[in-house]
């Protein structure tokens, strides 16, 4: 969360933990995704948006009125809210994330499309006649957008995304090895030795589960190359939408794009060698940005300090 004249001022997960007898909030952001997987079964961790859209409109809602009030909010300061969210989400989601916002204390809520927000937050000159890709990479969905003149001209989305690389682990090390492991252990091995293409120093790392033949406690090594062939399908749908998305670009700007070169950003921007798998298939230099998993909030930030100026850029809420 960012405020305006302070900067960013919370840094948390959108997870929320649960007491599901009584539904009173017992955890929010870092210490709720660490309840992840350890809790009893009354109490529930959850991540109320799923796949870039709000999945539980309650939880949501008291997800929004929580962090609202932890940066100072109350029912005397209604502030104006900014919220970012995948340009592909339906009207329906739109408004559903409008009134959650309003519900939770917000006087008015706007919405700006991440990929328009990332590109502000990386510095890029959007307002140029100049081609500018931003390829914007969370947990739940991975969008590629080509911007020019403040404006987006291309767009490819697909709800694939962190989460999605995560599952495949799973998936993964329960078929080759009859281990059971949990979400958090699966993004830890991501973290820890996950790659899109290799690199040059590969590492192996242990992992300890739950063998589900005896249920027992066992521990097994993995390797670089196998976690990357295990989340070799999600990455190759983000590939592709990068390459559908230069396919829809105007010749004009695609050839802007050799000298400018593709903008990652988002916390799955930051998967080792996902850069140079990008350059592999499209002939095209790939940057990180600076700040990858702040870029959006930065750029959010930016467009409410100079809410006046950049409000042009909203989306439109009505339908």
């Amino acid at each position: 969360m960012y405020a305006r004249g302070e900067g960013i001022v919370l840094n948390e997960p959108s997870v929320i933990a649960l007491n599901s007898r009584t539904q009173e909030v017992l955890a929010m952001g870092h210490e709720a995704w660490q309840m992840i997987g350890r809790t009893p079964s009354y109490i529930v961790a959850v991540r109320p948006l799923r796949k870039g859209a709000i999945t539980d409109f309650e939880i949501t809602q008291r997800m929004i009125r929580l962090l609202l009030q932890r940066v100072g909010v109350n029912r005397w300061n209604r502030p104006r809210v900014l919220i970012c969210v995948p340009s592909a989400i339906t009207a329906v989601e739109r408004r559903a994330v409008t009134e959650a916002a309003k519900r939770a204390g917000a006087a008015e809520a706007h919405l700006l499309e991440q990929p328009m927000a990332a590109a502000i937050g990386a510095g890029l000159p959007i307002n140029e006649p100049l081609g500018n890709m931003v390829v914007d990479i969370g947990g739940g969905t991975s969008e590629v957008a080509l911007i020019s003149l403040g404006g987006i001209v291309a767009l490819e989305a697909v709800r694939v995304g962190s989460f999605d690389i995560d599952a495949h682990i799973q998936t993964y090390i329960r078929r080759e090895y009859g281990i059971a492991i949990g979400e958090r252990t699966a993004e830890e091995i991501k973290v820890a030795i996950g790659s899109a293409w290799p690199t040059e120093e590969e590492f192996a790392a242990e992992v300890r589960g739950r063998e589900l033949m005896s249920g027992l406690p066992k521990t097994v090594v993995l390797s670089a190359e196998e976690v990357r062939e295990a989340i070799d399908e999600p990455v190759s749908a983000m590939v592709d939408a990068v390459i559908a998305c230069l396919g829809h670009a105007p010749p004009e700007l695609a050839q802007d794009l050799i000298n400018e070169g593709i903008h990652l950003v988002g916390g799955g921007g930051m998967l080792r060698g996902l850069d140079l798998r990008l350059y592999e298939e499209t002939e095209i230099p790939v940057h990180l940005v600076d700040a990858p998993l702040e870029c959006v909030v930065l750029g959010a930030g930016h467009c409410i300090e100079a809410y006046d100026h950049l409000k042009v850029m909203f989306m439109d809420t009505r339908g």
